[in-house]
């Protein structure tokens, strides 16, 4: 009991220090536009940033900037539109980590309980980032038609390409306005229209969006009404969406019907837990039952649900 009480402390202080350090990261550090941005930063302003920022930060931002999954994240967090750098994220992925394995290990008081503890805040903060995404991406679809006829009427009243991107990054809803106010910002620090509008596609993962990017450039290449064509794309991208509202309105029963299932099993023996740990705690036990270990039933169980949901997911998922 008392070595239980003792590592519930240890690891609760080693979230609470984490906490503290990646707020001190977080409020201590500068967004350096042109780092984020991929240009050259001038060198006085990256000297007076690494004279400001900690040396702890600063050996950690070297340290991970040389391994591959730093971009993977940077680009995750860009998409989410989360203003953090990696190694503000991975402070607080570690953080959520100890505090939520202490906090199972007070609930539980059992390896097992703070081994899923440890799990869940591992795989937290990606599902945030993935709901933020996914309800980012999913807005500016349904503004990117809208969007589209803005640029379109913009060049028929005689605005250049530049000069419609501006105008939607002050008369669109957010997130397009962001975004695109983001393009006009890049091409004003030096990139090509093409450079930016890359890397929209490159923060907005939308195929609607890589449709009309790709068609301005084609454009820009070989000539051609412009306003035409993002008209003609608008009305496609319109239709997709209309076809996808109805499938969604379809398929709403289905994929309800799949998260009830998979997640009742979950539920149910939880609750048992909750009645009699220790009836349920057999399940996990290594006693063999006819001829394999009890602990085999609960892991082949998880298998097949996980199996059949991404079974039903599929069967919903109708690609328009």
């Amino acid at each position: 009991m008392v070595s239980v009480a003792i590592l519930a402390a240890v690891l609760s202080a080693t979230a609470i220090c984490l906490i503290f350090l990646g707020l001190h990261r977080l409020m201590a550090s500068e967004v350096d536009i042109a780092a984020r941005l991929g240009s050259a930063p001038a060198p006085r302003r990256q000297q007076s940033l690494e004279q400001r920022a900690s040396p702890i930060s600063a050996k950690m931002d070297r340290a991970i900037a040389r391994y591959d999954f730093a971009s993977h994240i940077q680009r995750e967090l860009a998409r989410a539109n989360l203003r953090m750098t990696v190694s503000e994220y991975l402070v607080a992925n570690a953080a959520c980590i100890v505090g939520l394995a202490a906090l199972a290990l007070i609930i539980t008081r059992s390896p097992a309980g703070t081994l899923a503890g440890g799990v869940v805040g591992f795989y937290l903060p990606r599902l945030y980032i993935g709901h933020r995404q996914k309800a980012r991406l999913k807005a500016f679809n349904y503004q990117l038609a809208d969007t589209i006829l803005l640029i379109a009427n913009a060049l028929r009243s005689g605005y250049s390409l530049l000069q419609s991107l501006e105008l939607v990054s002050r008369e669109a809803p957010e997130p397009s306005s962001e975004e695109f106010s983001r393009v006009v910002r890049e091409v004003s620090l030096g990139l090509t229209p093409e450079e930016a509008l890359a890397h929209l596609v490159r923060r907005i993962d939308s195929e609607d969006l890589d449709l009309m990017v790709t068609a301005i450039n084609v454009q820009h290449e070989v000539g051609g009404n412009l306003s035409q064509i993002l008209d003609t794309i608008a009305g496609t991208i319109r239709e997709r969406v209309r076809v996808k509202g109805e499938i969604k309105s379809l398929t709403a029963q289905q994929t309800l019907s799949g998260y009830v299932i998979s997640l009742l099993p979950v539920g149910l023996g939880f609750i048992l837990y909750l009645m009699n740990s220790k009836y349920m705690m057999q399940l996990f036990s290594t006693e063999k039952v006819i001829c394999f270990p009890a602990i085999v039933l609960p892991i082949c169980s998880a298998v097949l649900i996980v199996l059949g949901f991404m079974a039903m997911r599929k069967i919903t998922n109708i690609e328009v």
